[in-house]
Formats: structure tokens, sequence, C-alpha cells
């Protein structure tokens, strides 16, 4: 290969490479902790308190089914020494019967729990992507990556745009309510 075509070869790569590097570096990338966001959001703070009530209650109600069965067992084992066999046997069957549909209570308790939380946390997630989206738009970042499942290893603090997210969710429920009260002339 000739000097003049290894330099027009050369000279065609770098014009390919140029505006990719030159677009590249113009290209602004922001990150935002959603996990800490939603948990910061007054909404997502306000969805947390009603599924932890839910799941107290839920909690409360399995406890004291619970108590009761402790309680039988309790009452079993010392009447036990007066049944026959046969009655000791059937009782037993019937209390372990109870356990199964208390622990199989407990299984379906967490799968409502899974699907309330996804029912609570979803509308809050939308309106956090709005959120993330018009300030990206407004700030002309091309990328936003969510800090916990893009592989983010270590970024610049001035990168995290989190406390902005949470400040323009907070401001957004409060400027239709603050335009609502208005007075009009």
């Amino acid at each position: 290969m000739s000097l003049r075509t290894t330099v027009a070869a050369l000279a065609a790569v770098l014009s390919l490479a140029l505006p990719v590097a030159a677009s590249a570096a113009e290209l602004k990338v922001a990150y935002v902790d959603l996990q800490r966001v939603l948990l910061e959001v007054d909404d997502g703070k306000a969805a947390k308190a009603r599924l932890q009530k839910w799941l107290d209650d839920k909690q409360k109600e399995i406890d004291k089914e619970q108590t009761a069965l402790r309680a039988e067992k309790e009452t079993l084992d010392k009447q036990a020494s007066a049944m026959s066999a046969e009655v000791r046997a059937q009782k037993e069957g019937e209390l372990q019967k109870k356990v199964m549909v208390l622990a199989q209570k407990w299984e379906k308790s967490r799968g409502e729990a899974a699907n309330k939380e996804r029912q609570e946390m979803e509308p809050i997630i939308n309106k956090i992507d709005q959120v993330v989206a018009s300030i990206a738009q407004r700030d002309d970042l091309g990328m936003v990556l969510d800090k916990r499942d893009s592989g983010i290893v270590f970024a610049k603090a001035q990168y995290d745009i989190s406390n902005e997210v949470i400040r323009a969710y907070n401001g957004s429920g409060k400027k239709t309510t603050a335009a609502k009260d208005a007075p009009t002339k």
C-alpha cells in the first residue's frame, strides 16, 4: 500500500470518527436514585404509610390467630393423657389443618402485599418518570440513568439530579393546588 492510499484511508477514518467523538463529547448524562426519590416524595411517603398500616393490620390478624392456635395446642397437650388415642389423633389432625390454613393465609397476604405495593407505587413511578423526562428535556440531557440498576459504580455528585426530581415532583402538586386556591379578579 502506498503512502498516498494510507493517508487517504486514515483521513477517511478520521472524518468518520471525529463527528462521533464530537457528538459524544456533547452528550450530557445525569443519574437519579429512583428508589430514594420514591421514598422521599410526598406521595411516596403517604403510600408507604398506607402500606405499612395495611401490613400491620394483617400481621395483627395473623398474630391473633397464631396465639389462638398456641392456646389450643396447650389445651390439647394438657388434656391428651385423658383422651383416647383416636380422639387425640383426631384433635391433633384438626389442629395441624388449622396451622396449615394459617400458613396459607400468611403466604396469600404476602402476595397481596406485593400486589398492593405495585398498585400504590405504579402511578407515583409514572409521575416520577414524567418529572425526570421534563428535567432531561429542559437541561438537554441525552441520557438519565437509574443509579441502582444502571451498573454505575461511581459518578460525581454533580450529575445526580435526585434532589431536583424530588423538589419538582413535590412542587408539581402544590402549583396546581395554589392555582385553584388563587383569588380571581
